[in-house]
This record gives C-alpha cells, sequence and structure tokens, in this order.
C-alpha cells in the first residue's frame, strides 16, 4: 500500500491540496481568506492536470524526422495549464477588486459582522 501511495503521491497531495483549500473557503468568514482558499484549490487542479500529462523517462513531444518513436509526455494539459492560469489570474483579479468594492461599502471584509450589523 505505501509503495502505491510513494508512486502515486503528486495525486495524493493534489487531492489534500483541494480539501485545504475547500476547507479555507467554507470555514473562513474573512473575504480575502476565501480568495486565498480558491487560489489555493485552483493550484492543486492545475497541479493535479500537471500530474496527469507526465511519464517516467519520457522526452519531449517533439519528433524529428528519421528518429524512432519514442515514449513522450502529453502537452495537451501543459496547454490547457497555461489557459486556465490567465483565467485564475483574471478571476482573482475580479474577486480582490470585488471584496475592495465590499470593503469600502461594508468597512470591514468579515462576513459574520455584516451579518451581525444588519441584525
Amino acid at each position: 500500500m505505501w509503495n502505491m501511495l510513494f508512486h502515486n503521491m503528486n495525486y495524493a497531495v493534489a487531492m489534500i491540496l483541494f480539501c485545504i483549500g475547500f476547507y479555507t473557503l467554507i470555514a473562513r468568514s474573512n473575504l480575502i481568506k476565501k480568495i486565498i482558499g480558491l487560489m489555493v484549490m485552483q493550484v492543486s487542479v492545475f497541479f493535479f492536470l500537471v500530474s496527469i500529462g507526465y511519464l517516467a523517462e519520457a522526452g519531449a513531444p517533439t519528433a524529428l524526422p528519421g528518429t524512432p518513436p519514442s515514449p513522450m509526455v502529453n502537452p495537451l494539459p501543459q496547454a490547457m495549464i497555461l489557459t486556465a492560469i490567465v483565467i485564475a489570474v483574471s478571476t482573482t483579479a475580479l474577486f480582490l477588486s470585488l471584496a475592495l468594492k465590499f470593503h469600502s461599502h461594508h468597512g470591514t471584509v468579515d462576513m459574520d459582522r455584516v451579518k451581525e450589523d444588519r441584525e
């Protein structure tokens, strides 16, 4: 069992990171901490997708004419991750700007304090 866990450590780390980010997103009332939890979840998905495309002892996905075929790393997850990083940066910037607007309107970024003030 430990041998199988060691060989799949990257998947386990991605799952643990996702759970940490999800817990932060659910358990915290501070908007900035929620955004950080969302970013941790995004990074764990990126790590998972890059891990899927990795092959041990595989080369770059370039084939020169006249060379024998060899195992190659899958380039599709890497291309998807580049696009996802751009989307993640822009959504993070949007969420931070919304948190800034929320702070200027309510005077705090703590959701529990805003609920208490409304009651």
